[in-house]
């Protein structure tokens, strides 16, 4: 099924923050879910190339995750993790976010997500992300995060649908 909800991409130039806003056709409650149980998550984030794997979601203020996106084709896996500073079900949670596949650790980022109830039983979500460097920002927007941020949201739109 198509969606009429466009996913936004702001990266200002010489900045250290990227923002992410899209909606979805589902309530708060629901958008949280898909975001925040484990089962849910494995059906939608990441491009449609790739399965999903869970190593670890301690999804509490305090708790930490890594997930694993492996190319279906057998050319690679791809582990991100990092540390979950505060959960506010159902409207907000706070993260870092960390590439692993990078020569160097430290490329970690800050991310504050929202969600935000809107009539008609729909959600806004809108992610800040705050980088350590212009070029850490500048090298995950030029890395094609943006096709599967929304091949990704694509899946969850049909899991919403369908779901629940």
């Amino acid at each position: 099924m198509a969606s009429k909800n466009e996913t936004k991409i702001t990266a200002e130039p010489g900045k250290q923050e990227l923002f992410i806003e899209r909606e979805f056709e589902a309530s708060r409650e629901l958008v949280f879910r898909a975001f925040s149980e484990p089962e849910f998550l494995m059906q939608w984030m990441g491009p449609s190339d790739m399965d999903m794997k869970i190593d670890k979601l301690d999804n509490r203020s305090g708790g930490s995750y890594r997930f694993v996106h492996t190319l279906r084709n057998g050319a690679g896996e791809f582990g991100f993790n990092g540390a979950i500073h505060e959960v506010a079900a159902p409207e907000r949670v706070i993260r870092t976010f960390e590439f692993e596949g990078l020569p160097e650790r430290g490329h970690v980022s800050l991310e504050f997500l929202t969600l935000t109830e809107l009539p008609g039983d729909r959600t806004r979500l809108s992610i800040q992300s705050i980088f350590k460097s212009v070029d850490d920002r500048d090298g995950l927007v030029q890395s094609g995060m943006e096709v599967g941020l929304n091949e990704g949201f694509k899946k969850l739109d049909d899991l919403l649908i369908k779901q629940f």
